[in-house]
């Protein structure tokens, strides 16, 4: 014979996967790794320190 199941428990924790799967799948579809973020930060960088360079002193 089964266990007996908590339908409460059943309903929270399903709902808790598809959270999780959708969470994961978005990661995947719009996320950055580390060193994507790490590389583009220091593009930037680059780029604000030769744009002060070329300014002009007034």
């Amino acid at each position: 014979m089964a266990g007996l199941v908590n339908l409460n428990k059943a309903r929270k924790q399903a709902e808790r996967a598809k959270k999780k799967r959708q969470a994961d799948e978005n990661a995947v579809k719009h996320g950055r790794s580390k060193a994507a973020k790490t590389l583009a930060r220091a593009r930037t960088d680059k780029a604000a320190r030769a744009l002060d360079g070329k300014r002009r002193a007034d």
